[in-house]
């Protein structure tokens, strides 16, 4: 639908080029940007596929393969790679973004939905936008307060804000022209932190919170006034108040009405994955986890709880439902499906298939047909223990005893952070494969016994404190397994593993690849490398001295090739464990052949642990049940492991424990995001909570 525009969007990417070209001696002013940025479109998407010089949509095309065709950087020069420029984004939480690329000029996102306008031939500031989230909005959200990246669209620039705002920047100047409420309660924990995509005009965007209790659904919104275009909710509502659609009315049918799933939302959020295909007019989008996730609580008798974990294709142009295939039927795990899609055409069977692929966190990576909805494949890519495979029916063979109960702590593989998380994947199709950010870091689940009521906090109760209503205990027993990472080699016909590069440690960036025959990848442990994508030999890296988790990507201009990368450790896993020794800003680093800029380096992170402190010993087991409900989600387990970019109160100063109510009940860091816990925790609470902190320290490392 877009090919008749397609020549005029090259035209306009060319006026773009030269209006730069005799402005980059210079730092690119107002007018050079907007005619830069002022042709960008679907068709202008569709169109740079051909030689992909910029990046202009989140996963690089509408079909989000992150295989670009610059062939500047190979595996015969990447040994000369070296880094360009650097820029401090000025940001201490996690960094997620895929930055979008035009002509020269950057637009990137930090932690706090912050928007950042760089030169990128220079590093050079344009232009900052803050949207101003209230901090006291962080603890809303479960999984660190990271912003996924931008859209762009004909001069302007769009981003969801962690507070759950849609804004609309003008590309020139970062100056706000509307902004939408996405939220259809605040008094909910709506979220966002995925990147929006722009189709045909209409900005797509969904939201996070399953974790606290919402309803999820993805909206679209008119790019040039906000107005809302459609709305399509993932899981139905109250069924005495009737169903929007059919699908949620057959949806309805597979939820059991006595879990009353609709008082506390039912879950369902759309809080990243999403493709198009241009040709069939499919918007394709990944579902996410029920609230809470034991299912016991949420559907009694079971049932499939359409359309959790589940990838369903939409009509862009209405929001309606065309077809859906659910991954997990019954989620109960956290076993979300919002996990990176990509379009590929595949032969299979003899035959030229049009494909989704999707390698979610249960651990099996699909292949789907993406006209129809059609099963075709689906075989594990890591140790799987709770399904055997899938039936010919495309449903998963479930193992006994993989569903934990309440007299039972099951350390189920993969666990509840995935064995793939939202880290984007890559394809390669002169090498026919998919390079997946893959992982296992173990936790154990038993059961609740669903008495508790909601928003309740409840001691042991994983995060019920900040709000989390999961249902189930975390690590109530201790795991066997040891936290892994890797990058995986995927065949996504042969359905088999082709190389791997074994990581130290999980929670790993996303991945590009090129035609220059390499695949770039970030690790925890702060390493930047390039690897032979159809070997898998390492061949270049570049230490960076904190932890990646976003995807690389890469760009041209005038006739030189960059690979950026933005780097900032975080996310889940990051808050509260990291790999590294030393801890750094949000960073955005550029390199090139031959680049000989110095990679700045950063100060070490805290290693005094916690001493001196007066308890009375026989506090600490309450104090660990209060710890575990209000602290660990975010501080981890004191003095285990290095914390993550929150502090481990087991390294803590003295002072601060001095001046621990002021911080806990008077909200001294609440402009850091630390929640006030006023009126949920009592000073004797915090004194139990201080005793098992310095008490454990105490265990584990005992004075000397």
């Amino acid at each position: 639908m877009f090919l008749h525009r397609i020549a005029g969007a090259i035209a306009a990417l060319a006026l773009g080029t030269a209006a730069l070209a005799d402005s980059h001696a210079a730092k690119p002013d107002a007018e050079a940007i907007k005619a830069a940025t002022a042709g960008i479109d679907g068709a202008a998407i569709v169109a740079n596929m051909a030689e992909t010089k910029n990046w202009l949509n989140y996963g690089l095309g509408y079909d989000e393969a992150r295989f670009s065709k610059l062939t500047g950087i190979t595996t015969d020069n990447v040994g000369e790679m070296g880094l360009a420029w650097s820029h401090n984004m000025n940001s201490r939480r996690g960094v997620e973004a895929t930055p979008i690329v035009v002509d020269g000029i950057m637009y990137v996102t930090a932690s706090w939905s912050v928007v950042h306008a760089l030169d990128a031939v220079t590093g050079e500031e344009l232009w900052v936008y803050d949207p101003q989230v209230d901090p006291a909005w962080g603890y809303k959200g479960c999984c660190d307060v990271v912003n996924r990246g931008v859209a762009i669209w004909d001069g302007m620039i769009y981003v969801g804000t962690y507070d759950g705002y849609l804004d609309a920047i003008d590309a020139a100047t970062g100056e706000r022209v509307w902004r939408a409420d996405t939220s259809i309660n605040r008094d909910w924990p709506y979220t966002i932190t995925g990147a929006p995509r722009i189709i045909d005009g209409k900005v797509i965007i969904g939201n996070g919170g399953a974790e606290y209790g919402v309803r999820g659904y993805v909206t679209a919104y008119d790019v040039k006034s906000g107005d809302e275009v459609w709305r399509w909710f993932t899981v139905p509502g109250n069924p005495a108040d009737g169903f929007e659609n059919a699908a949620m009315e057959a949806a309805a049918e597979t939820w059991d009405p006595s879990g009353e799933w609709w008082e506390i939302g039912g879950g369902g959020t759309v809080w990243d994955a999403m493709a198009y295909d241009p040709d069939l007019n499919l918007l394709y989008i990944g579902v996410g986890n029920g609230t809470p996730w034991n299912q016991d609580i949420r559907s009694p008798e079971g049932g499939d709880n359409l359309y959790l974990a589940s990838v369903v294709a939409l009509n862009p142009d209405t929001g309606e439902y065309v077809w859906h295939y659910q991954h997990t039927p019954g989620e109960t795990w956290d076993y979300t499906s919002t996990q990176h899609i990509i379009l590929a055409d595949l032969e299979i069977d003899g035959a030229e298939r049009k494909v989704l692929m999707q390698a979610p966190k249960n651990g099996f990576f699909f292949v789907i047909d993406r006209e129809t909805g059609e099963f075709l494949s689906a075989e594990p890519f890591v140790f799987v223990n709770w399904a055997s495979g899938y039936d010919e029916n495309g449903r998963p063979i479930e193992m006994v005893g993989a569903r934990p109960g309440q007299a039972n702590a099951v350390e189920v593989t993969p666990s509840a952070l995935g064995a793939h998380n939202w880290h984007p994947m890559s394809y390669n199709p002169d090498t026919g494969l998919v390079y997946i950010p893959a992982q296992g870091i173990p936790i154990t689940m038993l059961a609740e016994s669903g008495e508790r009521p909601f928003d309740q906090m409840a001691p042991n109760a994983f995060a019920t404190g900040t709000g989390w209503n999961i249902g189930y205990y975390l690590n109530a027993v201790q795991p066997n397994g040891k936290p892994v990472g890797m990058l995986i080699a995927w065949d996504p016909v042969e359905q088999r593993e082709v190389w791997r590069q074994q990581h130290l440690y999980p929670w790993n960036g996303g991945t590009l690849t090129t035609k220059g025959n390499l695949v770039f990848q970030g690790t925890s442990d702060g390493r930047f490398v390039a690897y032979n994508a159809e070997t898998g030999e390492q061949l270049w890296e570049e230490h960076l001295g904190m932890g990646i988790i976003a995807a690389p990507m890469t760009w041209e201009k005038d006739g030189d090739q960059y690979v950026t990368i933005a780097a900032g450790w975080g996310g889940s896993y990051g808050v509260s464990n990291r790999h590294t020794e030393t801890v750094g800003p949000g960073t955005v680093y550029t390199f090139k052949l031959g680049g000989e800029a110095e990679v700045p380096s950063y100060g070490d992170a805290p290693t005094d642990l916690l001493r001196g402190v007066s308890y009375d010993p026989a506090m600490i087991p309450e104090g660990q049940g209060l710890y575990v409900a209000n602290c660990a989600v975010c501080h981890g387990v004191p003095a285990v492991g290095a914390g993550g970019n929150i502090p481990n109160l087991g390294y803590s100063a003295p002072g601060t424990i001095e001046n621990i109510n002021a911080i806990v009940l008077e909200g001294a860091m609440e402009g850091g995001g630390m929640p006030n816990f006023h009126g949920k925790l009592t000073e004797d609470d915090v004194v139990k909570i201080v005793a098992f902190v310095q008490g454990l320290v105490d265990i584990l490392h005992p004075p000397q």
